[in-house]
């Protein structure tokens, strides 16, 4: 049975829309770790972490996302969580006119509001993947949204957060439809994944117009020493 792009999406984005932040060794792609710690690979099996190991280099991590491998005996996993990838292929998000476009002059206070908020890996160079909007109240910076991985027909909504003292306004569901408007302008299908855990999110998803594809797990991975 032919392999869905979605089931690889790190390897399916950095293999293709994304080629240009990927870094490569054999089989496994990964991006650059200032911009996300995600990796991926192409296929299963003993060469396939192999690839992966050498591809962050010794003593350093990544994570994987999608069906996971089999981890090698003695390598060190600080985490893994399984999730649902959902798919919203009938939506109709809108854009608002009161959702900012975020750029690089943004990008100190994109990520401390990822800082306050967590959610998910997120660093300084992280929005060189995709568009991201945010809301500003009297000035703050506090809610975004934006995209990053790509395979190909598809992108991810992520870095979905509001600060806590603005919550329960709607303010997250905002920035997200202001994304998926320009993904769906774009003839591509919005895409997200999210932690099992986190029922809310998952039942305000599913309000939205999301459907479970299926489970996926994040591996995080630290690669031997030298």
């Amino acid at each position: 049975m032919t392999e869905h792009v979605l089931d690889r999406p790190v390897w399916h984005s950095l293999n293709g829309p994304l080629a240009a932040l990927a870094r490569r060794h054999g089989s496994a792609l990964g991006f650059d770790p200032a911009v996300s710690p995600f990796a991926g690979t192409e296929g299963d099996g003993n060469a396939a972490w192999a690839d992966l190991l050498r591809l962050v280099g010794p003593g350093a991590s990544g994570v994987l996302a999608g069906s996971p491998l089999p981890v090698p005996e003695g390598l060190h996993v600080p985490f893994q969580v399984t999730g649902y990838q959902m798919v919203a292929e009938s939506w109709d998000p809108r854009a608002d006119p009161d959702v900012l476009e975020l750029g690089p002059d943004d990008a100190v206070e994109m990520l401390a509001l990822a800082d306050r908020t967590r959610p998910g890996p997120f660093q300084l160079r992280t929005p060189e993947v995709g568009r991201y909007v945010g809301i500003r109240i009297d000035g703050k910076l506090v809610a975004m949204a934006g995209e990053r991985m790509h395979p190909p027909g598809f992108t991810e909504i992520s870095a979905v957060c509001t600060d806590p003292d603005f919550r329960g306004q709607g303010l997250a569901q905002r920035a997200m439809g202001a994304i998926g408007a320009g993904i769906v302008a774009r003839g591509e299908t919005p895409i997200l994944h999210v932690a099992g855990t986190n029922e809310g999110a998952v039942r305000l998803y599913q309000r939205m117009g999301f459907v479970v594809r299926r489970d996926i797990e994040f591996v995080a991975f630290v690669a031997p020493a030298a």
